[in-house]
């Protein structure tokens, strides 16, 4: 026995001196923005029947299972939605076709449904309303969230100069009404907010979001989606992107603080262009399936204590653009967001969320 004790004591020591195996933390966020069949308007009301004709393989992978947990209707108003305006393509400043039916559609098959407000398209509509009145606005939203039972994201991409003071009152307004729930079980109360793919840009409102509503002490916001850059990005550019958030930048002036991995998701491109993507056709191929280890075991970096990130968001699902061939019949995407789906076992319905 004592003879072995040399033997026992070096396995131990080698066994310390590996590195430890990386955490792993599956993402829970497995979700697209929607532009509707008329480029991100959503300007007309539409059956189930003719919606699901399109987009039956978001609810439906090919064994009957979703293939996201989460979808992001995209985009309203926000002038609109502050004055409550009823047009040819709006009804109390909701977009005609963003109706109870669709929400249904969705949450009857357990995913996740939220609107976004604003776009590009949008931002000095958005410069406009947090001007005008920036709490009634948040008021509104919220009203809106809890009539159709969804959450709400924020899209606001002026760069230059954000208004930050009004934000801030829009989300003090929204959280009046509808406070931070942990558990995520009401889904009017979740709230968040698009940043850039990095964070080389909306650098204001990134620092602002990063550093006052997106910590893990004190969450003000659920998470952050960091958005697709210009292009459909290399898997070695989409993680660089996205490790410019956890790192934040300690060299600006002033400093970019670091964000915890379990607050934010990244975003991929599944509809770009003439040519199919793998992303949408071949999860073997795809930056999903690439990019899948980082997402998974990124380390935080100042911020947080727990690894990876949420999550994928996908751009986007049926006709985003007045180009391109979107993600309708043929170009449907079981074979790559469905194939993932399956691939990271996604949770569905969509599970409390890591807040650390």
């Amino acid at each position: 026995m004592l003879a072995a004790l040399p033997i026992l004591v070096t396995a131990v020591l080698v066994a310390l001196a590996r590195p430890a195996a990386a955490a792993v933390t599956p993402p829970q966020i497995y979700g697209a923005w929607h532009c509707g069949n008329d480029f991100c308007t959503w300007g007309t009301a539409r059956t189930v029947a003719a919606f699901d004709a399109q987009n039956h393989w978001l609810v439906d992978r090919g064994d009957g299972r979703p293939s996201v947990n989460v979808v992001v209707l995209s985009f309203v108003d926000p002038g609109k939605l502050l004055n409550l305006t009823d047009d040819a393509t709006t009804v109390a400043g909701v977009p005609r076709g963003m109706t109870p039916e669709i929400v249904g559609y969705f949450t009857g098959r357990g995913i996740r449904v939220m609107l976004s407000i604003g776009g590009i398209t949008y931002t000095d509509a958005w410069n406009a309303a947090l001007t005008s009145n920036a709490a009634q606005l948040g008021r509104n939203a919220a009203a809106v969230a809890r009539r159709l039972g969804v959450g709400i994201e924020i899209d606001y991409e002026e760069n230059t100069a954000p208004n930050l003071t009004g934000l801030q009152a829009f989300i003090d307004a929204y959280r009046a009404a509808l406070p931070y729930d942990a558990s995520g079980a009401d889904p009017a109360a979740r709230l968040t907010i698009d940043v850039a793919a990095g964070d080389r840009w909306l650098i204001a409102l990134n620092r602002k979001a990063t550093a006052d509503w997106l910590r893990t002490d004190r969450p003000v916001l659920d998470y952050a989606n960091a958005m697709v850059p210009s292009k459909q990005p290399s898997a070695s550019a989409a993680i660089a992107n996205w490790q410019e958030h956890i790192d934040g930048k300690p060299t600006y002036n002033p400093v970019v603080p670091p964000l915890a991995p379990a607050k934010f998701t990244g975003g991929l491109y599944v509809a770009q262009g003439s040519r199919p993507l793998p992303e949408c056709t071949s999860y073997a191929t795809s930056l999903q399936r690439s990019t899948g280890t980082f997402v998974q075991s990124a380390a935080p970096n100042g911020a947080g204590t727990t690894a990876g990130l949420l999550g994928y968001m996908f751009w986007a699902a049926e006709r985003p653009a007045t180009r391109g061939i979107g993600t309708v019949p043929p170009n449907t995407c079981e074979g790559g967001i469905g194939a993932g789906a399956t691939a990271y076992q996604i949770p569905i319905p969509l599970p409390p969320l890591r807040q650390t």
